[in-house]
């Protein structure tokens, strides 16, 4: 994996568009879906990090790949939802791209094992979440270099994305 370095150059080229990073089921795809007045790109990291439709190789250019998705779309886009996962939160550090992370509190597991449910996510994927769940979410709390929003019990990204389309602005005044 290339390495990427932050530079005070990298900072200045992502400012218009707030980037989340945001865990599985706090409303991403409802807030694009929603589309209102904010043109909103929902980028699937599963299209960037795998090299064939199959899912069983990795592409060689990931997470760079993606990373320079979001450069490029940054001034075209109000938000770009972009994974949670530690690789690509790893990169937005190193490549100095400023963004929020979006996750739930510790004590909403159940919470979300059931939207995962109700949006017809497959028994692996619930699985999954459900063996990982502490261990992810205690590794996004402990995530440096980001502004953090810990969504409580009930809420969803939707709630408070002025609030966090307004910390990024702040940041980069």
């Amino acid at each position: 994996m290339e390495k990427i370095e932050a530079t005070k150059e990298n900072k200045e080229i992502i400012k218009r568009a707030t980037i989340i990073c945001g865990f599985p089921g706090i409303g991403k795809t409802t807030l694009w879906n929603r589309k209102e007045e904010l043109k909103i790109l929902d980028s699937d990291s599963t299209d960037f990090s795998w090299a064939d439709a199959s899912k069983t190789t990795r592409n060689s250019d990931w997470p760079k790949n993606y990373i320079e998705y979001i450069r490029e779309k940054s001034e075209e886009a109000d938000i770009i939802l972009v994974s949670s996962h530690d690789t690509v939160r790893d990169a937005l550090v190193k490549a100095g791209i400023t963004f929020v992370l979006v996750y739930p509190s510790l004590e909403m597991k159940g919470e979300y094992i059931q939207r995962y449910r109700d949006r017809g996510s497959s028994e692996k994927f619930i699985r999954l979440l459900e063996e990982n769940y502490e261990k992810w979410v205690g590794e996004l709390m402990s995530q440096t270099g980001c502004r953090h929003v810990v969504l409580q019990p009930g809420q969803y990204l939707s709630d408070v994305i002025d609030q966090v389309r307004e910390s990024i602005s702040e940041s980069q005044d």
